[in-house]
């Protein structure tokens, strides 16, 4: 079997053994072998699909950061024109535009290949609360695949994708990796865009990343992980935080902490796990659990739970009979929390936050197990709740104390189950995370999910560039959030800044010619001049070098005015080009245009 971790994929590409198109025949060819269709909501006509990767005959495979790379998202993310679902057949509603990540990773070479089934509105750690049948555990069927992204999940554990979008705000994005032995990244709150996803508790909801390997995930998180101004929830964070593995103290739950729910094989295989970090240099530094598991009891037994029931809204009085009755029954809970008791939910969160506030002092992560167990399908039928709340155990607190997370294969116990190992550190510190995990994943060994591939030796990270000087630019047009370009900025680790104008002394002009639209920027003078919409974003001083290299004549580089008064670099356009070409001034900005082109006559 031909495996599509990221690594591979590339190399194939590189040699020219394939192309996108190929790729994509082989995945559908895979997804019919693997004849599991629960895991899927719906899936893109090979025909749609294959006219995706035919716009990619216009690149080279090096130009874009995931060129030719299948994926896959959770159905509570929207992708224009396809109905979104959140796993409920009578909520569907049919998106104009794509979720803002679903935008960034397209625009980044990847291709779509579907939308993955869920535990009804993201309700659910145990991927069965769903009318679309429940996908299968790759590894034995009589076992949950984990929730709520079930289907992202087994989509890239059993190698039909190279990687899938998840959504976490409870752990869904974690425990389904753990069942499938494949690495499940959970990012902090706001670094990847909600924009375009159904919210199950929007204050903490989170974009995740399912991939075979830690490096693929942070390949994915470099292009999905960008501020998004309009997002009210997005958050400018630069998730490159990193240390020297061997000088890391790892916190550990004591002994008397420990939840394996009597699962004796998962004990022993976080043992093993803990030996591994060991040898890797970690110092293993027991801590007090205890205020985490109180705040991970807020989370289904608190105030927040009244979110899952503001995301509904009308549709849970009109369509009670649509929702699956758990998850009626859960999100009706919520009836009993009033203003009051949001309050004194948050003066109890931020008390346990300081208790907590002690640990980390003694700690520079945590390693957890991913779940303390795993159930059959029968087993959780028989007793939903109260087995889903026992899966949360490890992961509820995380996005309430506003951390990181990743979850890594650890193993597997004797009856051919995996296991995962969860690394949980502060915000903005997914690098970090990742590098540890990389090389944990690397001393467990095995295969890649289900598939049967050896794990790759692969673990060296990108370089980290600790305290690097920051360059600042302005950008206009094709480099804008969104726009085809703007992976150039991603892979140079961008960081966007804000969005703004110019002062009103420049004209913007449509340049003709170009296999991607551009416009121009030309310094008129405050006379004849207009505020024109700018972003400005920060660049590591190497990566600012090696992007402002690559812009092709007329663009150049200048200083550009803002209308705060500040003078930053940015993009203008030698005048010689604007001569025919379309003054836009106008309108405002780019975007401004494109969308009169989209309008048309």
């Amino acid at each position: 079997m031909t495996s599509l971790d990221l690594h591979t994929l590339a190399d194939r590409y590189h040699r020219g053994i394939c192309t996108p198109k190929d790729v994509i025949r082989e995945v559908y060819a895979k997804i019919e072998g693997y004849n599991d269709p629960a895991v899927w909501i719906y899936r893109a006509p090979l025909a749609d699909a294959l006219a995706q990767a035919e716009l990619l005959d216009a690149y080279d495979p090096e130009s874009l950061p995931l060129y030719g790379v299948p994926f896959a998202i959770k159905d509570n993310l929207d992708w224009a024109g396809i109905p979104t679902t959140a796993g409920c057949p009578a909520f569907a509603y049919t998106p104009q535009q794509s979720a803002t990540v679903v935008e960034r990773l397209q625009a980044a070479g990847a291709i779509l290949i579907g939308k993955t089934n869920l535990d009804q509105f993201a309700t659910g750690l145990v991927g069965t609360r769903t009318p679309y049948g429940v996908c299968r555990n790759p590894f034995d069927a009589r076992y949950i695949p984990g929730g709520s992204s079930a289907g992202s999940a087994v989509a890239v554990a059993a190698g039909l994708v190279s990687f899938a979008l998840g959504t976490d705000t409870a752990g869904s994005g974690r425990v389904p990796a753990g069942f499938n032995n494949i690495v499940g990244l959970k990012p902090t709150r706001g670094l990847i865009s909600t924009l375009g996803l159904v919210p199950a508790v929007r204050t903490l909801d989170c974009v995740s990343i399912f991939a075979l390997t830690c490096v693929d995930a942070l390949r994915v998180l470099q292009v999905a992980g960008i501020y998004d101004p309009q997002d009210p929830f997005s958050r400018q964070i630069a998730p490159w935080g990193g240390q020297e593995i061997n000088s890391l103290r790892v916190g550990i739950p004591q002994v008397d902490q420990r939840q394996f729910f009597g699962n004796t094989e998962a004990e022993r295989c976080y043992h093993r796990a803990l030996d591994h970090l060991q040898d890797l240099g970690c110092t293993l530094v027991p801590i007090d659990f205890q205020p985490f598991a109180k705040v991970a009891q807020l989370l289904y037994e608190g105030p927040w739970l009244a979110e899952r029931l503001a995301a509904l809204g009308p549709f849970l009085a009109d369509h009670s009979e649509a929702i699956d009755p758990v998850v009626l029954q859960i999100i009706q809970g919520a009836k009993k929390y009033d203003a009051v008791a949001v309050y004194e939910g948050l003066y109890r969160l931020a008390h346990l936050h300081r208790e907590t506030e002690a640990q980390w002092q003694k700690m520079d992560l945590l390693a957890v197990p991913t779940t303390g167990t795993i159930y059959t399908v029968a087993e959780v039928a028989a007793e939903p709740l109260a087995l889903n709340r026992n899966l949360g155990t490890y992961t509820n607190f995380v996005n309430l104390l506003d951390l990181s997370a990743v979850s890594v294969p650890s193993g597997f116990q004797s009856n051919g189950l995996p296991t995962g190992l969860t690394l949980i550190a502060g915000a903005g510190q997914e690098r970090l995370l990742l590098q540890l995990g990389a090389q944990f994943h690397a001393q467990v060994g095995g295969t890649l999910g289900a598939t049967g591939v050896p794990l790759s030796l692969e673990t060296d990270l990108p370089p980290v560039t600790l305290k690097e000087e920051q360059i600042q630019i302005v950008v206009v047009g094709a480099h804008l959030t969104g726009q085809p370009l703007n992976y150039q900025l991603v892979q140079e680790q961008g960081v966007l800044i804000r969005a703004c104008r110019t002062r009103p002394a420049y004209r913007l002009y449509a340049l003709t010619g170009g296999a991607i639209p551009k416009p121009g920027l030309i310094h008129q003078g405050q006379a004849q001049g207009y505020a024109i919409e700018v972003e400005v974003w920060s660049l590591p001083a190497a990566g600012f070098g090696r992007f402002v290299a690559n812009i092709p004549a007329p663009l150049g580089i200048g200083t550009l005015e803002l209308e705060d008064g500040s003078r930053v670099q940015g993009f203008l356009c030698e005048s010689y080009a604007v001569v025919d070409a379309l003054d836009i001034s106008t309108l405002g900005g780019w975007r401004a245009y494109l969308s009169t082109k989209k309008a048309g006559p």
